[in-house]
């Protein structure tokens, strides 16, 4: 009888400039990644981590979102304003975004003190009902009051890929 083992590939860093990015009031501006494509490796699911770091004496009980994103189709079509490109980017509206971002992480900046790391993990394949999209990227936004810290080593992002083997 097989033994099913999980498999994870070596860390991958997302593509997205997040030194100095504006605070947004209504969560509609905020930074897009370059978008990741999922047609050669055929992950299952991918593990995305990594830490997101305050500006200069942000507002306290605000929050940093952290959403991902498919294409609408593998043309590719972006959603709303997204270009597949890192950059920074303004949704059409908070009810356009809902249409397709999925919120994966809430860091929730609970001190005024400067340059604080918040970490974060999540699953993105659970984010899309189980199921990896073809193509994925990462928005965020957040409304701390300040930019984000802007030094853009502070800020990380990575996803380590998930396949299955069988021995």
């Amino acid at each position: 009888m097989a033994t099913q083992n999980i498999a994870y590939a070596a860390d991958a860093t997302v593509t997205i400039s997040l030194a100095s990015i504006a605070t947004s009031a209504t969560f509609v501006a905020g930074a897009e990644s370059t978008v990741i494509s999922n047609a050669s490796n055929k992950y299952v699911d991918a593990l995305v981590y990594g830490k997101i770091t305050v500006g200069t004496t942000p507002t306290i009980n605000t929050i940093i979102y952290i959403y991902a994103f498919s294409v609408i189709d593998q043309t590719p079509t972006y959603p709303d304003v997204f270009d597949g490109t890192d950059s920074t980017e303004t949704l059409t509206s908070v009810g356009v975004g809902s249409g397709f971002l999925r919120l994966c992480a809430v860091l929730n900046v609970d001190a005024t003190t400067s340059n604080i790391a918040y970490p974060f993990a999540f699953s993105l394949a659970e984010k899309f009902g189980g199921v990896m999209p073809p193509q994925w990227g990462l928005f965020v936004t957040h409304n701390t009051g300040v930019n984000l810290n802007a030094t853009g080593g502070n800020h990380v992002i990575k996803y380590a890929g998930i396949t299955y083997t069988f021995a």
